[in-house]
């Protein structure tokens, strides 16, 4: 493993044994000046019967975000997945890493700072600019991972914080957040005064 490889994994805090980092490089992406990470994910084994009789088949190149220190310079990781083809049971599998899910483009880490900064004060066009997303993505992975709400609607904390989103098909969603802890306490389809007063038990 190489010093370039260690270093740029300590930096970025990423443990993941198939990841090898190559190079670093800066250039454009949709016109705004970038820091990009070129690394591979190897595979050395059929994901669907574990042989290891098997043909390189080029690899799949993806550019996935990553969080930048400083947010007028977005960081990507350029990663190459190598696709084989297995000469024992005839599939195709391509390499794939922890540091992304399958089929997506926004790294775990950046979700994980997106879901921190929802704690905070800070406005959705805010994370999605300090994290290099946008809102869409923003909503999204607040639509997914926030903790469940409270299910005992006879108590509210003391200070309440109101926003709303913009959810599927652009409909404005509700979001009640405790004002001391930041933690959410509800999340609704909808911000109609009647519903809010049901569920919040809030008196007309």
């Amino acid at each position: 493993m190489s010093s370039c490889n260690d270093c740029i994994k300590f930096s970025l805090n990423i443990k993941d044994p198939l990841l090898e980092f190559l190079d670093i490089s800066t250039g454009k992406y949709r016109n705004r000046e970038a820091k990009f990470y070129h690394a591979i994910v190897h595979l050395d084994h059929c994901l669907n019967c574990g042989s290891d009789n098997i043909v390189h088949n080029g690899h799949l190149y993806s550019n996935v975000r990553y969080p930048a220190l400083d947010a007028s310079l977005p960081v990507f990781i350029r990663i190459a997945k190598e696709r084989i083809i297995c000469r024992n049971c005839q599939t195709n599998s391509m390499a794939q890493t922890e540091l992304v899910d399958k089929y997506c483009c926004i790294s775990n880490a950046t979700k994980r700072k997106i879901i921190g900064s929802l704690t905070e004060d800070w406005s959705m066009k805010s994370i999605a600019r300090q994290t290099s997303t946008s809102t869409n993505t923003v909503q999204r992975v607040l639509e997914k991972y926030s903790p469940s709400s409270f299910e005992d609607t006879d108590w509210l904390p003391e200070y309440l914080a109101f926003d709303e989103f913009r959810g599927v098909g652009r409909q404005l969603h509700f979001i009640a957040i405790d004002g001391h802890t930041h933690k959410i306490v509800k999340v609704l389809p909808t911000r109609l005064k009647k519903i809010l007063s049901i569920t919040l038990n809030v008196s007309q």
